[in-house]
């Protein structure tokens, strides 16, 4: 995984400058800077537009009393995308951009629960485990 990370830290900003260093040979280095600024702040807004969507699918579970799983995983993705679009570059943003975008973080989605499903473990309130089932009558003064 480290090894992963390492290639995935320098690849990145390689592929980054190549692709900016070509943008701007092709259609300026003015009109690349402005292209890269107007990407950020539309994918700013898309963030907050987004976020406050999945905030509020989360808030709606809650209050039905059920487990926001799949709003949680959204949210994930979401604040992975506002980290893309924070990063300067074309690729990163275009990637930010995709995972904006529901129909992309309902594919994506359940790579991500199967990945994680065997990690995660959940807890009750007495911690009783898979299963078990408490079930209990309280009367007024118990």
């Amino acid at each position: 995984m480290l090894v992963w990370l390492v290639l995935l830290f320098i690849a990145v900003p390689l592929v980054e400058l190549y692709v900016i260093v070509e943008t701007a040979r092709s259609i300026g280095t003015l009109e690349t800077i402005g292209l890269l600024i107007l990407v950020s702040v539309v994918g700013a807004w898309m963030v907050k537009a987004q976020g406050l969507a999945v905030l509020w699918r989360v808030r709606s579970k809650l209050a039905e009393g059920l487990m926001p799983g799949r709003e949680l995983v959204d949210g994930a993705l979401v604040l992975l995308a506002g980290a893309l679009m924070l990063t300067p570059g074309f690729v990163t943003d275009a990637v930010g951009l995709l995972l904006l975008f529901p129909p992309t973080r309902m594919a994506i989605r359940p790579v991500i629960i199967r990945r994680f499903r065997h990690r995660v473990t959940f807890y009750g309130p007495e911690d009783s485990g898979p299963g078990t089932i408490h079930d209990t009558d309280l009367a007024d003064g118990d």
